[in-house]
């Protein structure tokens, strides 16, 4: 739910939450590195 009234704010928290779930999904990903 978005708490802001203005759109400009709106458009500010929805790209902040964005930012937030997409390092918590880089942070559960596993790096896989190739073993030689």
């Amino acid at each position: 739910r978005v708490m802001a009234r203005d759109f400009d704010r709106q458009v500010a928290e929805l790209q902040v939450r964005a930012a937030i779930l997409n390092r918590f999904t880089r942070l559960g990903t596993p790096t896989t590195v190739a073993m030689p």
